[in-house]
């Protein structure tokens, strides 16, 4: 019993995250409404982009998430707080999948381990929905430490974000990982 983070196959996997995205406990993602060939416009979009990657947790051969990283030096997500270098955007949805109930840990460990191994990630920003309750318990959960309160516009979303950040060595710290390994 595993978990594995692939990247997105846009073509292959738009039906799927079509699926988690139209439903209302998904409606913090932004996607609602968005037929599969949109989504995979999108995601082909982010797999062409250097500073951009989506990815799938997949637990037991079964996908029950999806994580995007961005580099915020360069998205203009990063201009809405202080900006540091070795800084990792991440957007996350997890899918309501009863194969992840009781396991949501174990997979949010994979994500996290996989973020925080990236080349020169020295911290995970993540900028949920200030509404999205579900998520921001889920950062308290983690000990990630709360940034500002923003009125998030950019070219793609409109929101009030709550910025949280996650050092490395904490987010190792939680998956086993030494800080060293």
């Amino acid at each position: 019993m595993t978990v594995v983070v692939r990247p997105v196959e846009p073509a292959a996997d738009a039906a799927l995250i079509t699926g988690w995205v139209s439903v209302e406990r998904a409606s913090f993602w932004g996607m609602a409404g968005l037929g599969r060939a949109e989504v995979e416009e999108i995601y082909t979009y982010i797999q062409e982009q250097e500073h951009l990657a989506a990815y799938l947790l997949v637990l037991d051969d079964v996908p029950v998430g999806l994580f995007q990283t961005y580099d915020p030096q360069v998205d203009e997500i990063g201009g809405f707080y202080d900006r540091r270098e070795g800084d990792v955007g991440v957007h996350l949805l997890l899918a309501d999948d009863e194969r992840r109930s009781g396991r949501t840990a174990e997979v949010l460990a994979a994500g996290l381990d996989f973020v925080a191994h990236l080349p020169g990630c020295r911290r995970i920003v993540f900028e949920p929905d200030a509404r999205n309750h579900a998520s921001i318990a889920l950062m308290e959960r983690l000990g990630a430490e709360r940034g500002p309160l923003v009125d998030l516009r950019t070219s793609i979303s409109e929101k009030p974000a709550q910025f949280f950040f996650l050092d490395r060595d904490r987010a190792l710290a939680l998956v086993g990982r030494s800080p060293r390994s």
